[in-house]
């Protein structure tokens, strides 16, 4: 399609063959929670919404001010729809059922409002990742059921970026689409048309303070991308920023691999299953790329919770199948 389309004329003409996919609105209300929150945070230190509210969310992790914004506003611009059963936020222990004054849909919503939010107050790139499913029940609302889902039954994921520029990337099972918003009209436009991952990279991305805590396999692999290698690209360059969705979107582009293992105070992990790794696997595999847990596909786990954590490999085919030889012994440095 034509650089410079809007991103509502190609969600309609993307999906114009695929009734089963009626979410057309939701999609348009969800960027335009985007616009929202991005007018936030180009406000920068003048915002009311920056800094701490002085509470801690499910994870025990501070709220920022604009975690709450951006989780209000995305329920705000989206439950009046009549395409939602219920959503799911990282930033809420439970469910948020539709309110009974709205009608309700086929689908249900999670989203994790901002990803990176430590780094807000420094003026560092955070996103809002989001993910759709199709409800499975049948009842007046949704259940914990039609959350707990594998990420292969997910019909739509994607994530706004907050950087230079607003970026939205999104895939609906149709290859992987970028558009950025522009300010003077307002509107997100296609930049980016079937946007497809390099099979390997020269990046990788990985907080490398918790290198004591790896196990052996992921300090074998890290200490393998530090060993020169004309043939294969080596020496990998660290490039890390601490925002998921910014070290993802730049390996997304230009190639790379980004971990974030369980450790021995972790094991589980640190990153949610539902909200983060399970979207971004979905789009990272409609781009070529490849998401596993070092020893399963993400695609495949079976969520036990909500607020479920996962060990993360995410990015480059050739990158992500090189290091899970590493991490299940079968590659040797």
């Amino acid at each position: 399609m034509e650089k410079g389309t809007t991103l509502t004329r190609f969600i309609i003409e993307q999906h114009r063959d695929r009734p089963d996919l009626e979410f057309t609105e939701l999609l348009t209300e969800l960027s335009l929670a985007g616009k929202i929150i991005a007018r936030e945070v180009n406000k920068a230190g003048l915002a009311v919404t920056m800094g701490l509210t002085g509470r801690t969310n499910v994870h025990g992790e501070e709220v920022q001010k604009l975690d709450d914004f951006a989780n209000t506003t995305i329920l705000k611009t989206t439950d009046h729809t009549g395409h939602l059963a219920g959503m799911a936020s990282e930033e809420m222990e439970d469910i948020y059922h539709i309110p009974d004054k709205h009608p309700r849909g086929d689908y249900i919503l999670v989203f994790d409002p901002v990803d990176g939010s430590s780094n807000i107050d420094v003026n560092v790139s955070i996103g809002t990742i989001f993910s759709i499913y199709r409800r499975q029940s049948s009842g007046s609302h949704a259940t914990l059921e039609d959350f707990l889902r594998q990420g292969r039954e997910q019909v739509c994921a994607g994530y706004i970026i907050y950087g230079s520029s607003t970026m939205l990337v999104y895939t609906s099972g149709l290859g992987v689409h970028g558009f950025t918003l522009d300010p003077t009209l307002g509107e997100f436009l296609l930049s980016q048309e079937d946007i497809a991952i390099p099979r390997r990279g020269r990046y990788y991305s990985a907080n490398e303070s918790n290198y004591p805590a790896w196990e052996p396999g992921v300090r074998r692999y890290i200490d393998h991308l530090r060993q020169p290698d004309a043939a294969t690209g080596r020496p990998y360059s660290s490039r890390y920023i601490g925002s998921l969705v910014a070290d993802f979107h730049r390996n997304l582009l230009k190639g790379g691999i980004f971990l974030y293992p369980g450790d021995t105070k972790s094991p589980q992990g640190k990153l949610r299953l539902i909200y983060e790794a399970s979207p971004l696997a979905f789009i990272i595999e409609q781009a070529g790329g490849r998401a596993s847990t070092g020893r399963q596909p993400i695609l495949e786990i079976q969520p036990e919770a909500l607020h479920q954590r996962v060990p993360l490999i995410i990015g480059s085919p050739d990158d992500v199948l090189e290091a899970e030889g590493f991490i299940q012994g079968s590659s040797v440095p």
